[in-house]
């Protein structure tokens, strides 16, 4: 079968990873790179050994999909453009900075039959992955995503720039409707918020809650679950998941026994197990995934209305610190 042409807007950092992985696919092929920033365009594709195109609509109309790696207010102009010549897009998280412009750029890939792929990248990753197999039904779930301080990024919200993972993955796995949002953060080395907390409830009674920091001393990306006999602990950094299952005292199962917990007749057998972990490459794999979309004209597995979705609570949180903040301060 033919290769899917595919072009990269954008080769800062975020797209030059895009760009290497790339190469990596045999059932696609890169078009070609554009970049506002042309003495940055040309040093990546001599580094790379690709075609450079000064012209957005050039690398557009010669590409059957484009991958948007460019700064989150970009977004919306670059994806609209080439969906609206008839392209598959994959942008890169947020989808854009206003769910008014992502409603209107999936309504526009619908009406020309075109797909979009939104880059949460942590939903492949090994860690959760290893997961796929169980039947998840958390409860209440704590989330920490922390990082030390870097100058990329900060044209956002920490919100968006590293909570946004955690509040995707929460929507994929309670499938509940949200019900009620309580949120708090402060700008601190940025013009914008660098630290939230966010506690998000559910219909179906699940609650999360939920931290970002890119002011802090150590990296920790760790999400634990709590869910009827079961507690879940994913470590993104290492990509590594553990359960801690609760079974009666004389049921017979695999992994190791650490004992039993409980009062009376109610005691269960506290169970270990640590999932196989795929050896995956989770930008790759969503590319894969975005080109197997394509080729076999079947629905992304991060669409752009889950994007819409995490960002519709993203921007929740980031008018509730506002709102919270103008109150304390004014």
């Amino acid at each position: 079968m033919e290769k899917i042409k595919i072009g990269i807007v954008g080769v800062g950092h975020l797209g030059k990873l895009h760009l290497k992985n790339l190469l990596e696919i045999n059932s696609a092929e890169c078009s070609g790179i554009y970049d506002i920033d042309e003495e940055n365009l040309r040093k990546v594709a001599n580094e790379y050994k690709v075609k450079y195109f000064s012209s957005l609509i050039d690398l557009i109309q010669s590409s059957d999909a484009i991958i948007v790696s460019t700064t989150t207010s970009s977004h919306y102009e670059v994806s609209k453009l080439a969906l609206q010549n008839n392209r598959h897009v994959f942008i890169e998280k947020p989808i854009t900075s206003t769910t008014k412009e992502a409603e209107e750029l999936i309504s526009l890939a619908n009406s020309k039959g075109c797909f979009i792929q939104v880059g949460h990248i942590e939903r492949f990753n090994p860690a959760i992955l290893s997961l796929e197999k169980y039947n998840l039904n958390p409860m209440f779930i704590q989330s920490d995503r922390l990082s030390q301080f870097n100058p990329r990024g900060t044209d956002v919200a920490v919100v968006l720039d590293l909570m946004i993972h955690d509040i995707d993955i929460i929507l994929h796995l309670v499938k509940s409707e949200v019900d009620r949002i309580d949120a708090s953060g402060v700008a601190v080395v940025s013009d914008s918020i660098d630290i939230a907390n966010a506690r998000i409830q559910f219909r179906n009674g699940c609650v999360a809650n939920v931290t970002a920091s890119r002011i802090s001393q150590k990296k920790m990306r760790k999400m634990r679950m709590f869910q009827k006999d079961a507690y879940i602990t994913i470590d993104f950094l290492q990509g590594l998941s553990e359960i801690y299952r609760l079974v009666k005292p004389d049921e017979e199962t695999l992994g190791i026994s650490y004992g039993e917990i409980g009062i009376g007749d109610k005691k269960k057998k506290v169970i270990y197990e640590q999932p196989e972990i795929p050896e995956i490459n989770a930008m790759k794999f969503e590319q894969e995934l975005f080109i197997k979309s394509i080729k076999e004209k079947i629905p992304p597995v991060v669409s752009g209305e889950d994007g819409k979705k995490a960002l519709e609570v993203a921007d929740y949180i980031i008018k509730s610190i506002e709102i919270s903040n103008q109150k304390l301060f004014n």
